[in-house]
């Protein structure tokens, strides 16, 4: 039940038709961000969506989700960041390992169950220790030079984030949902009463910590910017992505209050003048539906509820509690909106 005041934005309409969003567009027990345009299913989306399933109640979909996609990790530990008919996709995203065992921290996290925990374990510390090879990797003596600083001790580049497709980048991105499986591996190693494995964990994490923060402010220095970094060496705007410090990785202290600050300042700006339609634009993607939750963390809720207004009036078709993709400026514009409605969409508006 949502008590919600009688002017309040169509929030609760949109909630449930969200849930029903992700229920549908399952094959099976894969999660898939839709039905028309993806036929598979990513580990990037389905976290996400584990996370919203289980925020509603709906333990069994998130279960069997995980159980699934745990089936089809490498043999060296590598979480695939997308699996289909085919079976698992190699291509290095360097996300995926963090995705994972956020996944499997958030069933243990509501639902206690030790023989799950204990099943998955395996998975778990493998994608764990990957990680930490991919980690190491970027510790080197080249990386310590100077001019390289942003460079050491992050995530090696990969094209998880689809903005770097055509180039593989050290995204912040990786980064930051690294961090959050390390913390999470701390958690579920702790649960499973491995006191050494915790603790060579906890090392690692505090260490990946440390030198992600003076990577991210190196690479501020370097591009000479105020707001967060999407990738080390582009220094580029990307709050979409940065929202990740605030959740699930929930790191914002290290960087300063000014620097989040100007982060969701510009984004503000740039969507208000988008809102009113003093700037011009053709389209966007309603992954941007997570930046309203960084206003209400930043303590702006008046901007939170405008953004809300300007998202809810953007669903496809009118009077329909969805979005595509992809919405075009002209709802009648003949181009490509992706799937309408999109799961991984619909999990980022639940959380």
């Amino acid at each position: 039940a949502l008590n919600l005041p009688a002017a309040a934005p169509p929030v609760g309409d949109t909630l449930r038709a969200a849930l029903s969003h992700i229920l549908m567009s399952r094959d099976g027990p894969a999660l898939q961000p839709g039905t028309r345009s993806y036929a598979r299913s990513w580990i990037r989306d389905g976290a996400m969506m584990v996370a919203g399933l289980l925020r509603l109640g709906e333990v069994e979909p998130a279960r069997e989700f995980v159980q699934w996609y745990a089936r089809h990790l490498f043999g060296n530990g590598k979480v695939p960041c997308c699996v289909d008919a085919r079976g698992a996709d190699p291509v290095a995203e360097n996300d995926s390992h963090g995705q994972f065992i956020f996944a499997v921290a958030e069933l243990w996290r509501h639902t206690r169950d030790e023989a799950l925990l204990r099943a998955l374990w395996p998975q778990v510390d493998a994608a764990a220790r990957y990680q930490e090879q991919l980690r190491q990797s970027e510790r080197t003596a080249a990386n310590r030079q100077p001019g390289r600083e942003g460079w050491f001790g992050t995530m090696p580049a990969s094209i998880s984030h689809e903005g770097y497709s055509a180039k593989p980048m050290h995204s912040h991105w990786d980064n930051f949902w690294a961090l959050t499986g390390w913390r999470d591996a701390v958690l579920l190693a702790r649960a499973m009463g491995l006191r050494e494995r915790a603790d060579e964990l906890s090392r690692q994490h505090d260490e990946f910590r440390r030198e992600l923060g003076e990577s991210l402010a190196a690479t501020m220095a370097r591009h000479r910017i105020d707001h967060l970094p999407g990738a080390v060496e582009l220094g580029d705007f990307d709050p979409t992505s940065s929202t990740v410090i605030f959740s699930p990785a929930g790191v914002e202290a290290l960087v300063p209050r000014a620097t989040l600050e100007a982060t969701w300042q510009r984004w503000w700006d740039e969507s208000e003048a988008r809102r009113r339609g003093t700037r011009p634009w053709k389209d966007y993607t309603p992954y941007e539906l997570r930046s309203v939750s960084s206003l209400v963390r930043l303590g702006w809720p008046e901007r939170a509820l405008a953004m809300l207004d300007f998202f809810h009036a953007d669903r496809r078709p009118a009077g329909w509690p969805q979005w595509a993709e992809v919405v075009w400026r002209d709802p009648r514009d003949p181009r490509f909106i992706g799937d309408m409605p999109h799961a991984w969409i619909s999990s980022d508006y639940i959380r």
